[in-house]
Order: structure tokens, then C-alpha cells, then sequence
């Protein structure tokens, strides 16, 4: 429901207007002053501002002057009875949205403000899109969406009992509006849990961001997650709202929150407890209806006892705990996690059905998987890529032989649902190949065989982009996009690759 803050320094006339506002469905707050105005701005954050523009104290512009202090995008309706060009001009100079000349009809003030309404709406999911990238789209009811179609616990694949535990919980803490912290090794699907998460509970429709914490430097994480004022340092020109006003009425992730620094730790505290902060430059208190998630690849207890992590934030965040478990203790999952990631790389590339031999899902339900889920994903990705054949609708078998030297370092089979220690010998792998060979390649047709573990990561690498290249006939915006990095990373590579032979020259 939308809330509207109506400003007038007589009774009668705010009694009216919000009258006629809760009659068309919407929550009417009254003000008899800008001060006290300023102060539910900042504490009750309405949708829209009506104000009177005749006003002992502080006027209606002066409102609308320390209004964009607090919040530069509020969309601002200035009520006058003196209602010529000029006074209009001057007032959507100041940057209010509309005026209306009094007296007026009830029908024109619900115009009025229900265009404001639309516009705040766009310019808060634009907002929000811009803050989550170009991952994420709007659903026509207004839920930003990210990472594909998958929603809710859909987005957990996998039925081992280790995962039943992990959906049962995810169920059980979406509806909660308390903080959630979500443990387990690097690649476990922290993230994907969280998305989840907010995807079951009652937040669903408003926004969900996420913040890399161990990303960005101290200040600027800062920034991130507050926002600053215009001036507060060097560069900051302008006024920006940060990931906690940009998720009001959503959720924001904090990922790895056991990267945060000793001074944010201690702002993250105090909008734990109070649901309000300000901005960096600013000391002004903004009030905020976020509910947090936080993940940690750590253990946060020896964080706490090493003096790293802030013990009363550690109990703030560890409200509701899940642990995620490695995919060596769900290994059950592999087949399922490798059929779903090549479904979904096949579809995005444009290729047609890739599948895998019943040789290749025993090797890949025989590894330790030390990257966990992202490490079988790359994996899937990589043989999507390489697998490619002249017609790209082709349907593609994977077979062990292929993959089986990407994962030789560390293979073994499986005793008990866990991993023994027997390494696996790797096989020669052929794969399609242009120009020089590398230590340990060998050409033979047109193409570069292998020699058992000669193959590096930057063999594989360039094995990719060159196949990748050669799919789109050469364009390098194209390629880039579709291995997901900057055409100038792309041009530094082939230009290395040029130099020391190993790449025709007129890729």
C-alpha cells in the first residue's frame, strides 16, 4: 500500500486531502509543519510528498530543499492558491514533480499523485537494476528477477538428504523477518540460498541486492552500503542512496560478511539493532526496512576469538544459521547439478541437447570436488564450449575421455558417501586446436593432442576463446559476451597468444 505524507499548516485542509487519499486505498500521514515533515521523511520514508506552499517556518520550497537532502528522489506535489506560471515554473525548478492551484477536485489530486506514485516506482527499479547489473529484469508485477527462470526452492537442485535438510530450512526462515546466516566453503551456493530464501518470503515483490563484501575496500563499502552525501569526499558529486536505502521494503545480502572491516562492523551493528543509519558526510538518521542475509566461507567463532570479527555483530547476524554442505557430502546431487548446468549453458549458447555418457557422470560422482558447485559448473560450461561441432543444433554426447583430464588432479571414488584416495590416471584428450603447439601438444590432422597432465588452465583457456572465436566468425564483441569477459581483456589475450606463436594471426 502506498503511503503519502500531506504537509499543511491548517487542519482542516490536511483532514481533507487525506481523507480523500484513504478512501482510494492509500495510507494518508498528516504534518502540520516542515520540521515535523522532515522528521517522517526520514523515519516513516513515504512514497509521496503533498505539501502546501504557503507556510509560516518553512515554506513549501524550503521543505522541498531539505527533502532532497534526505532523499533526492521523492516525487514532491506542492499545494498553492496562487496559482500562476511563475510560481509553478519556479517550483518545478526546485525539482518538485507537480503542483496543483487550490482550490481542486479530489479526482485531480489522485491523478496528480498517482502519477507520481509511477514515477518513483520506475526510478526505484531503475535503481535497483542498475545496483544488480545487467543479470537482473522486471517482472510486470514489479519483482526484480535474477539467475534465469529457476524461483524459490526450485533453484536448489539436488535430493540427497544433505539438501532436504537445507530446503527444509530455507522453508522454515523465509517467512521470518530475523537476520539469517549462511555458512559453508566457497561454492557451495551461499548466494543461490539466499536468493531463495527471499524468493519464499513475504519480501518477494520488493527488491533483493546483494553486496560483495570482500570485494571492496573499507571506504568504499562504506559508501556502498550507506550511500553519501554530496561532498562528503573527494569525487562525491553527487548525492547516492546506498544498498540498504535501495533495498527498503526487500532484502540485502551481505556476501562474506567476514571480509567487512572493524568500522563497518560497528555501522552494521547499530542498523541490526535499530533499522536506521546515516549516510556517509551526513548526520542525518534514515530509518530502513530491510531484512538481512549475510554468508561466510569462514569460521566466524575463531574470527570472534582471533579478535577479527565483531563479537556482538557475530550474535546479531547469527540469528538463524544454515550450513551448507560441500558437494563431497552430497555427491548424490552430481548427476542432477551436471544436468541442469548443461541444460542451461546448451540453452544459453544456442546449441542443442548436450548429455552426458554413463562413463563420463561415473567420473564426475568419483571426485572430491574441492571448488564445490562452481567447480562442476565450470566444468559443464567447459564442455559445452569445447564440444561445439559445425551445426550448433546439433545434439552433443559428453564423454569421459573429454573431461576426464580436467579433473585428473584430485579424482577418486566414493566409499561410504565420502571420498577415498586413489588417483585416477588421465587419458589423452584431442581437442580441435589452430596455429603452434604448446609444450607437450603434438598436431596431427589439424588438430592438437594432448599428452597426459600436459594440458594447463591456460591451454584450456585458450582452447575455449579460439573455439569461441571461430563460432562467431571472428567478432570479438560477440565472443566476449558469450565467455563473459571485456573485449579489451579478450584483445590482451590474443595479442600474448599472437606474439608467442600459439594463435593464428588473423584471429
Amino acid at each position: 500500500m502506498s503511503t503519502i505524507l500531506v504537509v499543511d499548516d491548517k487542519e482542516m485542509m490536511r483532514d481533507s486531502v487525506c481523507s480523500v487519499l484513504r478512501r482510494a486505498g492509500m495510507t494518508a500521514l498528516a504534518a502540520s509543519s516542515g520540521p515535523e515533515a522532515l522528521d517522517r521523511v526520514a523515519v516513516q520514508r513515504p512514497d509521496v510528498l503533498v505539501s502546501d506552499l504557503k507556510m509560516p517556518g518553512m515554506n513549501g520550497v524550503e521543505l522541498l530543499a531539505q527533502v532532497r537532502r534526505i532523499d533526492d528522489e521523492l516525487p514532491v506535489i506542492l499545494m498553492t492558491a496562487f496559482g500562476s506560471v511563475q510560481t509553478a515554473v519556479e517550483a518545478m525548478k526546485l525539482g518538485a514533480f507537480d503542483y496543483l492551484t487550490k482550490p481542486f477536485e479530489g479526482d485531480e489530486l489522485l491523478i496528480g499523485v498517482k502519477r507520481a506514485l509511477q514515477h518513483a516506482r520506475l526510478r526505484r527499479e531503475n535503481a535497483v537494476l542498475r545496483a544488480h547489473g545487467s543479470q537482473a529484469e522486471v517482472e510486470p508485477g514489479g519483482r526484480i528477477v535474477t539467475g534465469g527462470s529457476a524461483f524459490g526452492l526450485d533453484r536448489l537442485v539436488g535430493v540427497s538428504p544433505a539438501m532436504r535438510s537445507v530446503k527444509a530450512q530455507a522453508q522454515a526462515v523465509a517467512d521470518s523477518h530475523g537476520t539469517v546466516l549462511i555458512v559453508g566453503e566457497s561454492g557451495t551456493g551461499k548466494e543461490v540460498v539466499a536468493r531463495a530464501i527471499h524468493e519464499l518470503s513475504p519480501r518477494r515483490t520488493g527488491p533483493f541486492l546483494a553486496v560483495n563484501c570482500a570485494a571492496l575496500s573499507e571506504t568504499l563499502l562504506e559508501s556502498e552500503l550507506f550511500g553519501h552525501e554530496k561532498g562528503a569526499f573527494t569525487g562525491a558529486d553527487k548525492l547516492r542512496k546506498g544498498r540498504f536505502e535501495l533495498a527498503h521494503g526487500g532484502t540485502l545480502l551481505l556476501d562474506e560478511v567476514s571480509e567487512v572491516g572493524p568500522a563497518v562492523q560497528a555501522k552494521l551493528l547499530r542498523v541490526l539493532q535499530e533499522r536506521a543509519f546515516e549516510r556517509v558526510g551526513s548526520s542525518q538518521t534514515i530509518a530502513v526496512d530491510v531484512r538481512v542475509l549475510a554468508t561466510s566461507n569462514r569460521d566466524l567463532p575463531k574470527s570472534v576469538a582471533a579478535g577479527e570479527f565483531r563479537q556482538d555483530l557475530f550474535f546479531r547476524l547469527n540469528v538463524l544459521p544454515i550450513h551448507l554442505p560441500t558437494l563431497a557430502d552430497r555427491i548424490e546431487d552430481v548427476p542432477m547439478l551436471a544436468e541442469t548446468f548443461l541444460t542451461q549453458i546448451a540453452r544459453r549458447e544456442g546449441r542443442g541437447c548436450v548429455r552426458l555418457e554413463p562413463g563420463a557422470v561415473e567420473l564426475l560422482c568419483g571426485y572430491e570436488w574441492p571448488g564445490n558447485v562452481r567447480e562442476l559448473q565450470n566444468v559443464c560450461e567447459r564442455a559445452v564450449v569445447l564440444s561445439a561441432t559445425g551445426t550448433r543444433r546439433e545434439d552433443v554426447v559428453i564423454r569421459r575421455e573429454m573431461i576426464e583430464p580436467w579433473l585428473s588432479w584430485q579424482t577418486t571414488p566414493i566409499q561410504g558417501g565420502r571420498m577415498a584416495s586413489a588417483v585416477i590416471e588421465p587419458q589423452p584428450a584431442l581437442l580441435v586446436g589452430v596455429g603452434a603447439t604448446a609444450q607437450g601438444e603434438t598436431q596431427r590432422d589439424g588438430a592438437i593432442t594432448y599428452a597426459p597432465g600436459s594440458m594447463t588452465l591456460e591451454d584450456m583457456e585458450r582452447q575455449a576463446i579460439v573455439r569461441t572465436l571461430e563460432r562467431f566468425n571472428g567478432h570479438r564483441q560477440k565472443t566476449a559476451e558469450a565467455l563473459g569477459i571485456g573485449v579489451r581483456t579478450l584483445g590482451i589475450k590474443l595479442k600474448k597468444w599472437k606474439d608467442e606463436g600459439l594463435v593464428p594471426e588473423d584471429l
